[in-house]
């Protein structure tokens, strides 16, 4: 995994990334040529929740590039107060340049779209589109911030008290969250592989940046007003996932009316069934959508897919359990 260091007003940091192109599986350079397809997770996981994504050799006709978030996965580090979503977004926008990425399809799942959404207004000539899977674009829902911070409450109980009760009682409220507390092979593997790497980030000694970017990042955020909406000059497609027992339809719809309000080319799609977290669970529903969306705002002639894709995330993901049945490509 290529590593970067940068700078933003949040701090210096050493971000870890990956890249796949059509011919190779984990490269330090994408092909010029192509579209750039820059993935940003959501909370608790890191880069390995796009291993469906990564593995699709119809997407694999494009650069494919994430990056694991500060206080994430490998890159690790800490948010201090001024974390938010406005320096998240710089620290991507810094990543973008010292990568020496073009600019990019920007693919965001929940705490990513708001990333995204914010990346987009602040540097627009870094963003060629927007697609965004259970779309934060209006504030958060009581009801969620409450879930949020009982989770966050867990976590902080069990490092304070070395309770591997409550800490196992944060891991399902994550999951609860994310996956409906559905386990699949896929969900298993992932946690497994994302526990660890949390428990390495977010210790008793770094319990505030744990609180600021998992609970305040998304309580303490601020709507965007039209005048900033507006500064938005690419395409938007936003995915809502109709399983998800957080944000209801009527969540995504209000964004998307707000986005049309200010003139920006904005669609809806559903996924049926889905949860929070849905490219892990409906890669099949998920990932057509996206490879329309951006060929259909790519000018010039994309090269046919590969014959196949293997995921530059499969080797972690099979120590922590994988089957192979469940690494190949849905077609």
């Amino acid at each position: 995994m290529p590593v970067v260091k940068t700078k933003s007003s949040a701090g210096s940091l050493q971000v870890h990334y990956t890249i796949s192109t059509p011919t190779a599986s984990d490269s330090k350079t994408i092909d010029p040529r192509l579209p750039t397809l820059l993935f940003l997770h959501p909370v608790y996981m890191a880069s390995d929740l796009w291993h469906m994504q990564f593995a699709d050799r119809k997407l694999r006709q494009f650069n494919l590039v994430a990056v694991d978030l500060r206080a994430h996965g490998e890159t690790g580090g800490e948010c201090k107060k001024n974390y938010n979503q406005e320096t998240s977004a710089e620290d991507i926008a810094k990543f973008i340049e010292a990568a020496k990425l073009p600019a990019c399809h920007i693919v965001g799942l929940s705490m990513g779209t708001i990333i995204a959404i914010q990346l987009a207004i602040s540097y627009p000539k870094l963003v060629a589109s927007l697609f965004l899977v259970s779309p934060l674009g209006l504030a958060e829902p009581d009801e969620v911030t409450q879930g949020r911070e009982e989770i966050g409450e867990y976590w902080v109980e069990g490092l304070r008290s070395k309770d591997e009760s409550a800490l196992t009682d944060a891991v399902h409220g994550a999951l609860q969250l994310g996956f409906n507390n559905v386990q699949t092979n896929m969900v298993s593997a992932l946690t497994a592989r994302s526990v660890p790497l949390a428990a390495k980030n977010w210790t008793a000694k770094t319990i505030d940046s744990y609180m600021i970017s998992t609970v305040k990042f998304f309580t303490e955020r601020k709507e965007h007003p039209p005048d900033k909406l507006r500064q938005i000059t690419c395409p938007v497609k936003l995915v809502h996932c109709l399983g998800d027992i957080a944000y209801p339809l009527e969540y995504s719809k209000e964004f998307l009316g707000r986005l049309k309000d200010v003139g920006i080319d904005a669609s809806l799609d559903t996924i049926a069934d889905a949860p929070h977290f849905g490219p892990v669970t409906h890669p099949h529903r998920v990932n057509p959508i996206l490879r329309d969306f951006v060929t259909k705002h790519t000018a010039g002639v994309i090269p046919p897919p590969p014959a196949s894709a293997v995921s530059p995330f499969e080797k972690h993901l099979v120590k922590c359990g994988l089957k192979s049945a469940d690494s190949e490509e849905d077609d």
